[in-house]
């Protein structure tokens, strides 16, 4: 199974209040990747981050994005975003922009999302989503 990363659970990751490492070897026969604008999010907390964590931070993000797939925002990226921008509008239940994106991706692909925000990602219809242990 494909699994997208949510920001939320690679920053979990760097902070140790999620031990990113023993979650990932107990789906070892999933394959994880990431959406394009979360490499984005995340590299925004590298650019704001104090001198003092920055060299760290940003290691960090290297290391775990190394072995992952980015996926690209595409046409059909962008159409399965409209869809679901759409579906929450007119429900009234509109989550965060960089959570539609990630959202659409794993939609447009049938992948799941791993994330710890449940309560946005629980809204878009037809996708499942893990709350990483």
């Amino acid at each position: 199974m494909e699994i997208i990363l949510d920001a939320d659970v690679l920053i979990r990751g760097e902070t140790d209040s999620c031990d990113l490492t023993i979650w990932v070897a107990a789906h070892s026969e999933d394959q994880f990747e990431v959406a394009a604008i979360t490499v984005a999010e995340l590299w925004h907390g590298v650019e704001r981050a104090t001198p003092a964590h920055r060299a760290k931070r940003e290691q960090y993000l290297q290391a775990v994005l190394a072995p992952l797939p980015i996926i690209p925002y595409t046409e059909q990226t962008a159409r399965e975003h409209a869809r679901i921008w759409a579906e929450l509008a007119v429900a009234g239940k509109m989550i965060g922009y960089y959570d539609l994106i990630v959202a659409a991706t794993a939609r447009e692909r049938g992948s799941d999302v791993a994330t710890f925000n449940r309560k946005h990602f629980d809204l878009v219809r037809g996708l499942n989503v893990i709350e990483p242990k």
